[in-house]
């Protein structure tokens, strides 16, 4: 590591009930990756955004390069070189990759855009991250782990001294978590300072040179990575230190009813033929590399994506789900990976969001009865343990994690008895993990029937009393959760048909 590129002092930001950064102290070096870690609603984001000028601070200072500076907006921060890429996917769907990659910034000739030009730096860009991304593809049409592929992308087509990293492997695959730590490595080589906010502790320890710890708003500590062990960060992080081992055995009574039963399901090019059933009680873990078509599958079980063929059966009974309305009525509810563009509506309130799924019950006339709405959303606040100063707080104000509660909670109150949960702790911190397993344990104790797409083996490993593997559309593995290893579940993930 070098010299200090970067330095923030007393960082100090609130929002309308919220204290959000209380006097927050960071130092980057050059050549140095620096994780920064806390649960969510630490204030991670909020002072990255401080930094990059999306937010102006209340007080403190920021050093950079060896001068006190404020950037009035993101284009400030990244004409500077400070560039950050986001947790939330900021890329406007109805663009080609290559004109968002370039977007505010576009390459011209005769004083048009010239598509062609921007098209051939975005392929160089890609062959650089070694991914396989057409430049010309919408936006829309991607997959969350590649729309993440493009934001860094994104990021590094920019001249940057300083690249702040949130959560960039939270939907990408091993393989592509692979080839962007590779890419890491390649900046830090050259003098970059780069910041890398993650929750999963493996890719600290691997990636990182120091850990600097956030917790409710305030500077925790610094440790040198090498030199520290995962349960000195999680105490630091949370206060207490959390185990989560292996489920060695199912949960499920070998008498259970079949509460679902899926035979032949089609849709499109990444559901093929797919047949499985679900208990009552039981958690079914999907488990399979990035674009295997578990989120495909779960759209076409929930009626968001058309099926072309294959039979559905609840309780025994067939049925018939054309939209995710018929879905809900049949008792299923989707909690989407992408909880931005399904999950929530960011500009409407806690409570609001919470009785998306079941307005109808808590309407009087034509009205919302806004304080039996208040009362459930606050009664599930408390039993998911959401940091909100309160049910009327706008979702937008809430950390990543929080926002997953909401969504949660929504089908929840709607009393769902059989629950999809896709990537259900993306982009959620080590604490707030172990609430959800322990939820989703509950619920699957009190009878509710769960569907549990995840990217991290050792979540499918913890949460599952079975283990549905896929792989280029198809189910090519079914494992019990006492048979189940990671080497299994690999094996059977890239056996390609």
């Amino acid at each position: 590591m070098g010299e200090v590129i970067l330095t923030m002092k007393g960082i100090d930001k609130s929002f309308p009930g919220v204290h959000a950064l209380d006097h927050v102290d960071l130092e980057v070096k050059k050549g140095e990756v620096h994780a920064l870690m806390g649960e969510n609603g630490a204030g991670k984001s909020t002072l990255m955004k401080v930094l990059t000028g999306i937010y102006k601070k209340d007080a403190g200072t920021i050093t950079y390069e060896g001068a006190d500076v404020e950037f009035n907006n993101p284009r400030d921060a990244q004409a500077a070189g400070v560039v950050i890429v986001h947790q939330e996917l900021n890329m406007l769907g109805h663009l080609s990759v290559a004109q968002n990659i370039f977007i505010g910034r576009e390459i011209k000739k005769g004083g048009l855009i010239d598509d062609g030009a921007m098209n051939a730096e975005a392929a160089k860009l890609f062959e650089k991250l070694n991914i396989n991304i057409n430049p010309r593809e919408k936006m829309s049409r991607l997959t969350v782990g590649k729309q993440q592929m493009c934001e860094i992308a994104k990021a590094i087509s920019h001249e940057a001294k300083v690249i702040v990293f949130d959560e960039p492997t939270a939907a990408l695959t091993e393989t592509e978590i692979e080839e962007l730590f590779k890419i890491i490595r390649d900046l830090r080589s050259k003098e970059l300072g780069i910041i890398y906010i993650s929750h999963r502790m493996d890719e600290i320890n691997v990636i990182t040179d120091r850990v600097t710890v956030m917790r409710d708003g305030g500077y925790v500590g610094t440790l040198i990575t090498k030199d520290s062990i995962k349960d000195d960060i999680i105490n630091m992080m949370v206060g207490r230190v959390i185990y989560e081992d292996p489920k060695t055995q199912s949960m499920v009574p070998a008498d259970a009813p079949v509460v679902l039963k899926v035979e032949n399901l089609s849709a499109g090019k990444m559901v093929k033929d797919v047949s499985f059933e679900l208990k009552k009680g039981e958690i079914l873990g999907f488990s399979g590399l990035m674009g295997a078509g578990r989120t495909e599958t779960a759209r076409a079980l929930f009626g968001a994506d058309k099926k072309e063929s294959g039979d559905i059966y609840i309780n025994g009974a067939k049925v018939e789900i054309h939209n995710p309305m018929d879905a809900v009525q049949h008792g299923i509810g989707y909690l989407s990976e992408d909880r931005k563009r399904f999950g929530i509506i960011t500009e409407k309130t806690v409570a609001e969001n919470s009785t998306l799924a079941c307005l109808e019950e808590y309407m009087s006339g034509v009205f919302i009865n806004r304080a039996k709405e208040n009362k459930v959303a606050a009664e599930y606040v408390e039993q998911l343990k959401t940091k909100t100063p309160g049910v009327d707080q706008l979702v937008v104000n809430l950390s990543g994690g929080n926002q997953q509660k909401v969504v949660i909670a929504k089908w929840l109150i709607k009393d769902c008895e059989i629950l999809i949960f896709d990537e259900p702790t993306r982009g959620i911190d080590v604490g707030a993990k172990s609430e959800i397993y322990h939820l989703m344990s509950e619920l699957a104790a009190e009878g509710k029937s769960i569907i549990m797409i995840s990217s991290e083996m050792t979540e499918i490993l913890r949460m599952s009393d079975r283990v549905i593997v896929m792989c280029e559309g198809r189910k090519t593995g079914e494992i019990e959760i006492a048979e189940a290893t990671q080497e299994k579940i690999m094996h059977a993930a890239t056996m390609r048909n």
